[in-house]
């Protein structure tokens, strides 16, 4: 069974930590066999994140990259963005409230995934709410921190 990975992160990362996200990545592929890698699309941290493992994937073709919905896609449409393999929206969301869709989607992910790779560092941010919830989980926590 393929190893995943999600990340979390602040919605305004800088470019300056994307040399530090692709390295992980790389190690998550080559030194701790991870397959899928799973990412939000809601913030530049998403975004650079997307950008590393597309990347790595030219190296490593075998390497999925899945997008995360946190909103049902009959309400909120979506097409399949380049580079992505799949799109993946969490059973039960359905039921979580419109403003609680992100947190609910990402914990849902942090509690089906063996690594995860984290920019997060303001205190009482979702982000790092997230990151300590996992790693209470004793999930593997990666903090990217420049």
């Amino acid at each position: 069974m393929k190893k995943t990975c999600f990340f979390i992160g602040h919605r305004d990362a800088p470019d300056t930590i994307y040399p530090a996200l692709l390295a992980e990545v790389e190690h998550h592929i080559t030194e701790l066999g991870v397959g899928e890698f799973i990412v939000g699309h809601y913030g530049r941290f998403d975004s650079l994140a997307a950008r590393a493992v597309k990347e790595s994937k030219t190296r490593h073709p075998e390497v999925e990259l899945t997008l995360l919905l946190p909103y049902h896609p009959a309400k909120r449409p979506i097409q399949k963005p380049e580079g992505f393999d799949s799109l993946f929206y969490p059973p039960g969301m359905e039921k979580v409230p419109y403003r609680a869709a992100i947190v609910a989607a990402n914990r849902y992910v942090v509690d089906h995934v063996d690594y995860l790779i984290a920019y997060a560092w303001q205190p009482g941010s979702n982000a790092r709410a997230l990151v300590e919830y996992a790693q209470k989980k004793d999930i593997k926590v990666v903090k990217l921190i420049i």
